[in-house]
């Protein structure tokens, strides 16, 4: 959504322009969708609205398969054309990512330079272009934008671009074309592909800056856990009622863009870091996947997922579905993931559907916004954590005290007991400190391990 100033005497405000928006979908005859096609688009209208387009109405067709040339048939190309020009239309919306040639068929179509076509990836990169604050995440989605434009270098771009006042990652120029400024846009492919190669390096930068963080965080030996789900599930609201922090949080779609970790403090009084990640939703461009992995890659980094789904949700299994399977892309599928069924408060009478408790019998049901629930997830995500340790049981010197309060901090003491030779513990660890604590597991009189 791009901004006017308007000048009333020694008042000057900024009125967001507000453009009308036409949606196209189509549903392949044989193709068995997650989402259906009414439901698909209904999603693509709350994007729509989250970047600042009033939806005016929807085309949709069933399909054998998509036109190579057009995506829809003539005759809906036909009734859209009249519909742009009936309606008022500024912005023409397709469901699915459109080729090159399609998109600039359907500009040919339209003749008209004062009306976009975009599609669900452009749509969504223009969000990501409002909502990305740090500069890590304005370079993600700069590459992103590049990468998605190049092979479509046509007048779409670079008239828009000229109206657009070339403000780099800023908001004006309407839906669809924030992001790189009017010079960067006009640039020949040359250009834009050195341009992709400097963001790369950029990013690889950026990369190796977050590694470090990273192992400054291993080595505070604090358990990460990771929120996950579908966007505008609640991952940011859980944060802040669980760590008492400010995130933002908006009944908005990809209201967070860029990852925010903050301290928890689990039931025992052991703490544990808890890290909200950018939220996911069907046909996610592939596009924005390879930009963004320096900051997906923290839900690999993690210990545990806790994938947070919005129970009160038409689409709950659907969308938790498309989670499961991006998890599956980044290659995620080795990490334990404890279920959070959020939002029953907007439930009727409460009550879990049947379906969604046979989906995921051992989900906690909670409200993120008004607390039910929290004190028991809380102790599932500490049973879990405990789960992933190995027990084991070590006679430290007593030179080594530092070893003793690192069990303390980071593993489950069960017993302790001082002996001449040192301090024997009983309990559990994680993995990952089991190395330093070889030399000192406790031998019986026998020569077994205890």
């Amino acid at each position: 959504m791009s901004n006017r100033i308007i000048e009333d005497s020694a008042l000057i405000t900024i009125q967001p322009i507000i453009e009308r928006g036409l949606l196209v979908g189509a549903q392949m005859k044989e193709e068995r969708a997650r989402f259906s096609l009414e439901d698909s688009l209904a999603e693509l209208a709350r994007l729509a609205e989250t970047a600042g387009v009033i939806v005016v109405d929807e085309l949709t067709q069933m399909v054998e398969h998509p036109n190579p040339a057009t995506y829809i048939g003539s005759g809906k190309l036909a009734e859209m054309v009249q519909l742009v020009r009936d309606e008022d239309i500024q912005v023409v919306i397709f469901d699915d990512e459109l080729s090159p040639r399609q998109q600039r068929e359907n500009e040919k179509a339209i003749d008209d330079e004062n009306v976009k076509v975009l599609d669900r990836t452009a749509l969504i990169l223009d969000i990501f272009a409002q909502h990305a604050h740090t500069r890590e995440g304005a370079l993600q989605v700069e590459l992103a934008q590049y990468e998605y434009r190049l092979p479509r270098l046509t007048r779409a771009w670079t008239h828009l671009a000229r109206q657009a006042g070339g403000r780099a990652g800023g908001v004006s120029g309407g839906v669809g074309v924030r992001g790189p400024g009017e010079t960067q846009l006009e640039i020949d492919r040359r250009e834009i592909g050195r341009k992709i190669a400097f963001l790369k390096r950029e990013l690889e930068h950026v990369r190796t800056h977050r590694e470090q963080h990273r192992s400054n965080r291993r080595r505070s030996h604090l358990p990460l856990v990771a929120l996950v789900g579908y966007t505008n599930a609640g991952k940011s609201t859980l944060l802040n009622a669980l760590s008492s922090s400010d995130v933002l949080a908006a009944d908005q779609l990809f209201a967070t863009l860029d990852p925010t970790t903050r301290r928890l403090a689990l039931p025992s009084g052991r703490g544990a870091l808890m890290t909200d990640t950018v939220g996911f939703i069907q046909k996610l461009p592939t596009e924005l996947i390879a930009a963004f992995r320096a900051t997906l890659e923290e839900i690999l980094e993690a210990d545990l997922i806790v994938h947070v789904v919005d129970a009160s949700h038409g689409n709950v299994l659907e969308q938790a579905e498309t989670v499961g399977e991006v998890l599956s892309e980044l290659g995620a599928d080795g990490i334990p993931v404890l279920v959070a069924l959020n939002k029953c408060d907007l439930l009727p009478n409460a009550s879990l559907a049947p379906a969604l408790l046979n989906a995921y019998p051992e989900g906690v049901a909670i409200s993120a916004l008004t607390g039910t629930g929290l004190d028991p997830l809380c102790e599932r995500i500490e049973e879990a954590l405990v789960d992933l340790m190995s027990p084991i049981e070590v006679l430290v010197p007593y030179q080594k005290g530092e070893l003793v309060d690192l069990f303390h901090r980071a593993g489950v003491v069960m017993r302790q007991q001082h002996l001449s030779e040192g301090t024997l513990l009983s309990g559990r660890l994680p993995h990952s400190l089991r190395g330093q604590f070889q030399p000192y597991i406790h031998v019986d009189a026998s020569g077994d391990l205890t």
